[in-house]
Order: structure tokens, then sequence, then C-alpha cells
């Protein structure tokens, strides 16, 4: 399974006052917190940091059905700024995360070798969804396809894996 987050860092600047009391003890852990307060940039750290988690999210809403606010329950292992983990009920999700002075874009999957198999569609136009939960059906042989989409600010991106295309 997988899952992505992207964050447009405009938006996020005009929309979001993580810096305000309480903010950061509500969305992240005490790791997590340590790691914002210590980094060099700390506004990419945090949207670094939330975009891994809610890419994780995604996986563990399609995994469970489930649906709450608990950004507490999935904890992030920080490797570096691109890599790492994110556990949550017992479940590891792996993470990558690209970059740069707009945005904050992060993709997730259950193992390392679907991460790196993700591929990234362009048509949104070709995504359904069922019980909120998107995906693709294939015209030929109506088989259905897990994608995930995220979008925020002017970024959106759609992903799926590349080897279930190819099947």
């Amino acid at each position: 399974m997988i899952g992505n987050d992207v964050v447009d860092l405009a938006v996020a600047k005009k929309e979001n006052n993580w810096r305000r009391k309480g903010y950061l003890e509500k969305l992240f852990t005490n790791q997590e917190i340590t790691l914002i307060q210590q980094a060099e940039n700390q506004d990419f750290m945090v949207w670094n940091l939330w975009s891994r988690k809610e890419a994780a999210y995604k996986i563990f809403i399609r995994e469970t059905g489930k649906r709450a606010f608990m950004p507490l329950q999935l904890s992030c292992e920080y490797s570096d700024e691109h890599s790492g983990t994110v556990s949550c009920q017992g479940s590891i999700y792996y993470t990558k995360t690209i970059m740069d002075l707009h945005k904050v874009y992060t993709v997730a999957a259950t193992t390392i070798e679907l991460l790196e198999q993700i591929v990234t569609l362009n048509d949104r136009k070709q995504v359904l969804k069922k019980k909120g939960i998107p995906y693709l059906i294939d015209i030929k042989s109506q088989q259905e396809f897990p994608v995930s989409i995220t979008h925020h600010g002017d970024y959106e991106y759609i992903i799926t894996v590349a080897s279930l295309l190819n099947s």
C-alpha cells in the first residue's frame, strides 16, 4: 500500500502558525519536537515531518478503514531529510521526501520495495473513489489499482505502483 502528501510552503505559511503555544504538542511527539527545535530550518522540519505523517496516515486508513485525528500515534523515525519511517499502532511505513523552496512532498509505502516502484500519474480523470478511497480501473480487465492523491495550494500528485500498471 502507498500514500502521499504535499505541503505548499507559501500556503502553509499563511494558514498555519506552528509557532503558537501548544501547536507542536498536538501534532508531534517529544522526539519530533526536539528535531524541530534543533533544525537549521525549523519550517522545513515541521512540514517534512507533517507530510511524512500524512502520507503514512493515508496507508493506515486504507489498511484499517479507521479515520481519526491521531498525529501523536504516527511517530517519525528521521533518518535524514529525504528518508525515514513512520510507525503507527505496530505498523511501519517507509517514506521518501523531496523538498524545494516551494513545497515538501512525501511518498510512503508499506515496504521499501513498493516505495521504489511508486510512479506519478498525470490524469486525474481516470481516478474513481469507493468509500472515499481512490483507485483506477483497467478498462480491459476491470482490475482495480490503488492510487493515492494529494493536493495543497498549487500542487497536486497522483501516485500508484508501477508494477501494478504493468501486470
